[in-house]
């Protein structure tokens, strides 16, 4: 596949406008206090499904041709991006196969079924989900539209950032902090940088554990995550960086740093009572870099996104019993 560019980013804005939820930047002065710097934050929380992965889902769905929507679309998803594209699928009247991980956060899943979508269980250690989902592709004919690791996808998260660097114009941002499993949206975030700022830095947040970008922009070569590693961010937990987001990101990146259980909780907890937001693991760990001090922004101006909003019930009360 031909890797997407800045102008795709822009014409995905121009599709997606009006089927999905231009989202808020958001300022807190006790976070610009404690981090010494200006953050903006970019509360994706409020998207609807409650995730940027609508965006990319929305994108991929609207171009398909009337033969591909009469064959419907698959993909494999721990939740978010199922949910998007479940929504996305019912949006223009097509069926939706979402492969989900046996041990999805309930919330996602519900949510994913009452978009209409079909559910098919696998298991997240033993079985091998791209081969499920191709096999299904194959056999019936859908469209798959993986996670990350496509050029409609990563154009359509790309959107996010047009929006944050639109609304920051006027105190413009030094640093974009992106919470990072496969790299589409962080991939779509730098090109979308190139074109409309293209002197900001764009940062990989990941969690300890899963920080295939971290090692990969190190060695120069996609690095996988080893087995048995922590599940609280689940939306974060591809094996490893993408084919097309890490041949963009390895040259547009400036870097990444990774975040402990212990601070992705502790940042929930902080948006949850100074922000009033609800956030899930997976997307509050660019917050908890900038709350544990992991990305320095004293003197800068920092935007960071926060991906999503759908947690579990029992971990959010664990984020919150501290």
């Amino acid at each position: 596949m031909q890797l997407p560019t800045h102008d795709d980013v822009a014409a995905a804005a121009q599709r997606i406008a009006g089927r999905i939820v231009r989202t808020p930047m958001l300022r807190n002065a006790l976070l610009d206090q404690l981090t010494g710097g200006t953050v903006l934050l970019k509360a994706e929380v409020l998207q609807r499904t409650g995730s940027f992965k609508l965006r990319g889902a929305t994108n991929a769905a609207l171009q398909l041709s009337a033969a591909e929507r009469q064959a419907g679309v698959v993909t494999h998803s721990s939740g978010n991006h199922g949910q998007a594209l479940a929504c996305a699928a019912q949006s223009i009247d097509v069926k939706a196969t979402i492969f989900m991980p046996r041990d999805a956060p309930g919330v996602k899943i519900d949510s994913t079924r009452r978009w209409g979508a079909e559910i098919v269980h696998y298991d997240r250690l033993t079985d091998d989900r791209e081969a499920l989902t191709r096999e299904y592709a194959d056999r019936t004919g859908a469209s798959l539209i993986p996670p990350f690791d496509h050029p409609h996808v990563i154009a359509g998260q790309g959107t996010l950032a047009l929006e944050l660097f639109k609304d920051t114009a006027e105190l413009p941002i030094d640093a974009l902090l992106v919470c990072t499993g496969g790299g589409g949206l962080i991939a779509g975030c730098a090109l979308a940088a190139e074109g409309v700022r293209p002197g900001a830095e764009i940062i990989a947040v990941e969690p300890e554990g899963s920080d295939d970008t971290l090692r990969s922009l190190r060695s120069g070569r996609r690095e996988d995550n080893p087995p048995g590693g922590s599940q609280l961010c689940d939306a974060l937990l591809a094996k490893m960086p993408g084919e097309l987001t890490f041949a963009i990101n390895r040259t547009r990146l400036a870097g990444a740093v990774a975040v402990t259980d212990a601070e992705v909780l502790a940042a929930m907890a902080f948006a949850f009572t100074h922000l009033k937001l609800v956030v899930e693991p997976g997307g509050a760990v660019c917050l908890a870099a900038l709350l544990s001090g992991r990305f320095d922004a004293r003197g800068r101006v920092v935007g960071a996104v926060l991906s999503g909003g759908n947690v579990d019930p029992a971990v959010f009360a664990r984020a919150l019993a501290g």
